[in-house]
Protein backbone atom coordinates (compact mmCIF):
# COMPACT_ATOMS: atom_id res chain seq x y z
CA UNK A 1 0.00 0.00 0.00
CA UNK A 2 1.33 3.60 -1.13
CA UNK A 3 2.22 6.21 1.49
CA UNK A 4 0.07 9.07 0.86
CA UNK A 5 0.81 12.73 0.81
CA UNK A 6 -1.24 16.20 0.47
CA UNK A 7 1.78 17.90 -0.39
CA UNK A 8 3.92 18.64 -3.02
CA UNK A 9 6.17 15.37 -2.56
CA UNK A 10 7.02 13.34 -6.48
CA UNK A 11 8.07 10.26 -4.24
CA UNK A 12 4.35 10.31 -2.68
CA UNK A 13 0.77 9.83 -4.11
CA UNK A 14 -0.73 13.25 -4.18
CA UNK A 15 -4.21 12.86 -3.63
CA UNK A 16 -6.74 15.48 -5.56
CA UNK A 17 -7.08 18.70 -3.45
CA UNK A 18 -10.77 19.01 -4.57
CA UNK A 19 -11.77 15.50 -2.94
CA UNK A 20 -9.33 15.90 0.92
CA UNK A 21 -8.27 18.69 2.56
CA UNK A 22 -5.92 18.74 5.81
CA UNK A 23 -4.51 20.12 8.34
CA UNK A 24 -2.15 18.31 10.67
CA UNK A 25 -2.14 20.96 14.03
CA UNK A 26 -5.34 21.73 13.84
CA UNK A 27 -6.06 21.12 17.37
CA UNK A 28 -2.67 21.67 19.94
CA UNK A 29 -1.57 18.51 21.66
CA UNK A 30 -2.93 19.73 24.71
CA UNK A 31 -6.51 20.76 23.29
CA UNK A 32 -6.79 17.30 21.77
CA UNK A 33 -5.59 15.03 24.78
CA UNK A 34 -8.00 17.42 26.96
CA UNK A 35 -10.84 16.59 24.79
CA UNK A 36 -10.10 12.84 24.33
CA UNK A 37 -10.28 12.62 27.97
CA UNK A 38 -13.63 14.29 28.32
CA UNK A 39 -15.14 12.17 25.94
CA UNK A 40 -14.24 9.15 26.84
CA UNK A 41 -15.40 9.61 30.21
CA UNK A 42 -18.85 11.35 29.45
CA UNK A 43 -19.56 10.14 25.61
CA UNK A 44 -22.77 8.26 26.00
CA UNK A 45 -20.69 4.91 23.79
CA UNK A 46 -22.49 1.94 22.48
CA UNK A 47 -21.43 -1.07 20.65
CA UNK A 48 -23.58 -1.63 17.62
CA UNK A 49 -24.64 -4.55 15.68
CA UNK A 50 -24.54 -4.92 12.02
CA UNK A 51 -25.76 -7.26 9.65
CA UNK A 52 -22.82 -9.49 7.52
CA UNK A 53 -23.21 -13.09 5.92
CA UNK A 54 -26.68 -12.89 7.11
CA UNK A 55 -25.78 -12.89 10.96
CA UNK A 56 -25.85 -10.30 13.50
CA UNK A 57 -22.18 -9.10 14.70
CA UNK A 58 -20.90 -6.56 17.09
CA UNK A 59 -19.29 -3.91 15.51
CA UNK A 60 -15.47 -3.76 16.83
CA UNK A 61 -15.99 -0.05 18.26
CA UNK A 62 -18.03 2.30 19.96
CA UNK A 63 -20.25 4.70 18.83
CA UNK A 64 -22.01 7.56 19.88
CA UNK A 65 -24.45 10.21 17.82
CA UNK A 66 -24.45 14.09 18.78
CA UNK A 67 -25.90 16.84 17.17
CA UNK A 68 -29.62 18.66 16.15
CA UNK A 69 -33.01 16.53 17.07
CA UNK A 70 -32.95 13.92 13.96
CA UNK A 71 -32.36 10.66 15.13
CA UNK A 72 -29.26 8.59 13.47
CA UNK A 73 -30.33 5.58 11.25
CA UNK A 74 -27.62 2.92 12.16
CA UNK A 75 -28.94 0.79 9.04
CA UNK A 76 -32.21 -0.64 10.78
CA UNK A 77 -31.23 0.96 14.24
CA UNK A 78 -32.49 4.28 14.52
CA UNK A 79 -30.19 5.78 17.48
CA UNK A 80 -32.07 8.97 19.60
CA UNK A 81 -29.12 11.92 19.39
CA UNK A 82 -27.25 13.09 21.92
CA UNK A 83 -27.70 16.88 22.74
CA UNK A 84 -24.47 18.89 21.68
CA UNK A 85 -21.48 18.46 24.16
CA UNK A 86 -20.44 21.84 24.88
CA UNK A 87 -17.05 21.07 23.57
CA UNK A 88 -18.38 19.54 20.46
CA UNK A 89 -20.54 22.67 19.44
CA UNK A 90 -17.38 24.84 20.03
CA UNK A 91 -15.48 22.60 17.67
CA UNK A 92 -17.91 22.28 15.20
CA UNK A 93 -18.51 26.22 15.00
CA UNK A 94 -14.99 26.19 15.03
CA UNK A 95 -14.26 24.30 11.49
CA UNK A 96 -17.19 26.48 10.28
CA UNK A 97 -15.68 29.05 10.65
CA UNK A 98 -12.28 28.40 9.17
CA UNK A 99 -13.33 26.22 6.28
CA UNK A 100 -17.08 27.77 5.77
CA UNK A 101 -18.84 24.23 6.08
CA UNK A 102 -21.89 23.61 7.64
CA UNK A 103 -22.64 20.58 10.19
CA UNK A 104 -25.84 19.47 12.11
CA UNK A 105 -24.34 16.48 13.70
CA UNK A 106 -21.20 14.85 15.00
CA UNK A 107 -20.69 10.57 14.64
CA UNK A 108 -17.81 9.91 17.37
CA UNK A 109 -15.98 6.73 17.22
CA UNK A 110 -13.84 5.13 19.78
CA UNK A 111 -11.32 3.08 18.84
CA UNK A 112 -10.40 1.21 21.88
CA UNK A 113 -6.96 -0.77 20.94
CA UNK A 114 -5.40 -2.32 18.05
CA UNK A 115 -8.37 -5.07 17.32
CA UNK A 116 -10.75 -2.05 16.49
CA UNK A 117 -11.15 -1.11 12.94
CA UNK A 118 -14.46 -0.26 10.82
CA UNK A 119 -14.32 -1.79 7.30
CA UNK A 120 -14.06 -0.55 3.71
CA UNK A 121 -16.55 1.43 3.13
CA UNK A 122 -18.47 4.78 1.81
CA UNK A 123 -20.42 7.56 3.18
CA UNK A 124 -22.67 7.39 0.47
CA UNK A 125 -26.20 7.52 2.23
CA UNK A 126 -28.56 9.22 0.38
CA UNK A 127 -29.21 11.03 3.92
CA UNK A 128 -25.96 13.67 3.01
CA UNK A 129 -26.51 14.16 0.05
CA UNK A 130 -24.37 13.24 -3.60
CA UNK A 131 -21.59 15.39 -2.67
CA UNK A 132 -21.15 15.38 0.92
CA UNK A 133 -18.85 17.13 3.05
CA UNK A 134 -17.23 15.23 6.27
CA UNK A 135 -14.86 16.83 8.88
CA UNK A 136 -12.82 14.39 9.98
CA UNK A 137 -11.02 15.19 13.72
CA UNK A 138 -8.16 12.46 15.19
CA UNK A 139 -7.67 12.49 18.93
CA UNK A 140 -4.78 9.98 20.85
CA UNK A 141 -3.85 7.27 18.99
CA UNK A 142 -2.30 7.88 15.13
CA UNK A 143 -4.36 5.27 12.85
CA UNK A 144 -3.92 4.83 8.77
CA UNK A 145 -6.75 6.07 7.10
CA UNK A 146 -6.83 3.96 4.21
CA UNK A 147 -8.19 4.62 0.46
CA UNK A 148 -8.69 2.19 -2.37
CA UNK A 149 -10.46 3.09 -5.60
CA UNK A 150 -13.96 1.42 -5.83
CA UNK A 151 -13.40 0.21 -9.41
CA UNK A 152 -9.77 -0.53 -8.66
CA UNK A 153 -9.25 -2.38 -5.49
CA UNK A 154 -5.35 -2.28 -6.18
CA UNK A 155 -4.73 1.13 -6.10
CA UNK A 156 -4.77 1.61 -2.56
CA UNK A 157 -3.12 4.33 -0.50
CA UNK A 158 -2.97 5.05 3.30
CA UNK A 159 -2.44 8.34 4.73
CA UNK A 160 -1.62 8.37 8.87
CA UNK A 161 -3.91 10.82 11.15
CA UNK A 162 -2.06 11.89 14.16
CA UNK A 163 -3.39 13.66 17.22
CA UNK A 164 -5.52 16.92 16.48
CA UNK A 165 -5.23 16.57 12.84
CA UNK A 166 -8.43 17.24 11.12
CA UNK A 167 -8.87 16.06 7.41
CA UNK A 168 -12.14 17.03 5.07
CA UNK A 169 -13.65 14.60 2.67
CA UNK A 170 -15.40 15.86 -0.05
CA UNK A 171 -16.49 16.69 -3.53
CA UNK A 172 -16.85 13.28 -5.54
CA UNK A 173 -14.72 11.02 -2.81
CA UNK A 174 -17.68 9.12 -1.56
CA UNK A 175 -18.67 8.25 -5.31
CA UNK A 176 -15.39 6.61 -6.25
CA UNK A 177 -13.03 5.96 -3.09
CA UNK A 178 -13.31 3.82 -0.06
CA UNK A 179 -11.87 4.15 3.14
CA UNK A 180 -11.32 2.29 6.34
CA UNK A 181 -9.57 2.25 9.94
CA UNK A 182 -7.79 -1.46 9.70
CA UNK A 183 -6.89 -3.56 12.90
CA UNK A 184 -3.15 -3.53 13.39
CA UNK A 185 -0.68 -5.99 14.75
CA UNK A 186 1.06 -3.44 16.43
CA UNK A 187 -0.29 -2.62 19.70
CA UNK A 188 -2.45 0.43 19.69
CA UNK A 189 -3.86 2.90 22.29
CA UNK A 190 -7.43 4.75 22.25
CA UNK A 191 -8.13 6.81 19.65
CA UNK A 192 -11.32 8.74 18.53
CA UNK A 193 -12.67 9.92 15.66
CA UNK A 194 -15.22 12.55 15.43
CA UNK A 195 -17.06 13.13 11.76
CA UNK A 196 -19.12 15.85 11.39
CA UNK A 197 -21.65 15.99 8.71
CA UNK A 198 -24.92 17.59 7.16
CA UNK A 199 -27.61 15.44 7.05
CA UNK A 200 -30.58 16.08 5.32
CA UNK A 201 -33.60 17.66 7.62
Amino acid sequence: MSQLSLFDAEEFYEFPKDLLEYKENFLSPEEADQLKNKLLKTATWEQRTQKMYDKMVLTPRLTAWYGDTKPYNFEENRKPTNSWLPELLALKQRIENEFGYQFNGVLLNLYRDHNDSVAWHRDKESKYGKRPIIASISLGQTRNFDFRKVDHHQSKYSLPLPNGSLLIMKGDLQEHWEHRIAKSTIPMKERINLTFRLRAT
